[in-house]
């Protein structure tokens, strides 16, 4: 983006503020000139619809009981998994059918040529099969782009020994909450077995601003301590500093460990302070949250179809477009319409634009 273009976005975002206060200062005043007996039935909708949050957080304490309930059905489901990628049991003929005639038409026939000639070499070489599904967690994070923004090289020899990823909810009585668990298999890297990272929720309107509840959010998270093994800490790295004596003039080479970029640091997650943050570690956090939400909501459930990469197809469906500075122009006002009228049947109908006099 060129200078010219900043400060034009730059302006718009000012418009933008300006137009929403003003806004809001007119719909105030149009509320302070209706006639008092309506005022009062309108004070009465809105305690209405302060005890319909509080039903909507009821209903998610309901859902939250609801996915503590299905998680045990999936466990089974899941321990399979971890069996077969880890290559603790081999499946069955009858486990390993699937129709994949369709896939082997679709290849061209100079590929089919090739993948059958490959095989006939390996095997005429003695190629050992390998164990399992190799690099399959690994594999997962270098397809998934939120993931793979984390990923630094170093990373990569510690993830090929990761061997599941789970999620527990919280129990019956207990606050709300979910906790993601890495298993490692036994590495040079660290003496854990299993990582963890608590994530807090709250399921209740805010006292101060009940009628922005939308359901339960996360409040704040946990990581735990990793315990590396000597000089295998990728979390920081070791830099030389050459000091030199006042006095006598001596030099002298000292060493010391700085922070550096790192998945592992996700278990070190920066908190809110009671002064509160400022816009950057505000933004850590947000990202944060949302990362824990997606190995929740979709890499644990749906690991295989990240791993071959059909799951992405789903989440780049609603790419976002370039338009042209002139076809933009061309949609004209009921292009601009129809962006402002997007229905979520969740949220309900965005508010109608404020007009000014």
């Amino acid at each position: 983006m060129d200078r010219k273009n900043e400060k034009n976005e730059a302006k718009g975002k000012g418009d933008n503020k300006v137009s929403q206060s003003e806004c809001e200062d007119e719909r105030v005043q149009n509320f302070s000139l209706l006639p008092k007996s309506v005022k009062r039935r309108v004070y009465a909708l809105k305690r209405l619809q302060l005890q319909s949050a509080n039903t909507e957080a009821k209903f998610y304490e309901e859902v939250h009981e609801l996915e503590r309930k299905y998680a045990a059905l999936y466990k089974p489901i899941f321990d399979k998994r971890r069996e077969i990628v880890t290559g603790a049991v081999e499946p069955t003929d009858e486990e390993c059918e699937w129709q994949s005639d369709k896939e082997d038409e679709d290849l061209a026939e100079d590929l089919k040529k090739k993948v059958a000639l490959e095989e006939k070499q390996a095997d005429s070489d003695g190629a050992v099969d390998p164990k399992g599904i190799p690099e399959f967690w690994l594999t997962i994070f270098r397809h998934v782009d939120m993931l793979s923004e984390m990923l630094q090289e170093h990373d990569e020899p510690i993830l090929k020994h990761l061997q599941d990823i789970t999620v527990k909810f919280s129990e019956h009585g207990q606050p709300m909450s979910f906790t993601l668990e890495f298993h490692f298999e036994p590495n040079s890297y660290f003496s854990n077995t299993v990582l963890t990272k608590v994530y807090k929720m709250k399921s209740e309107p805010d006292a101060a601003d009940p009628f922005s509840f939308e359901g339960p959010e996360i409040v704040d998270c946990e990581g735990c301590k990793i315990d590396w093994h000597k000089g295998k800490d990728v979390t920081v790295k070791v830099v030389k500093k050459k000091q030199k004596h006042k006095g006598r003039g001596t030099i002298r080479t000292v060493t010391k460990e700085v922070p550096q970029d790192s998945f592992f640091n996700f278990f070190s997650p920066v908190k809110p302070t009671p002064d509160g943050m400022d816009e950057d570690l505000d933004f850590t956090l947000a990202s944060d949250f949302e990362t824990g939400h997606f190995f929740r909501e979709r890499i644990i459930p749906k690991a295989v179809l990240y791993f071959t990469g059909e799951a992405l197809d789903d989440d780049d469906s609603f790419e976002e477009e370039d338009i042209e500075e002139g076809e933009e122009e061309d949609m004209g006002e009921e292009g601009e319409e129809e962006e402002e009228g997007d229905f979520d049947p969740k949220k309900g109908p965005p508010p109608a634009e404020c007009k000014q006099q």
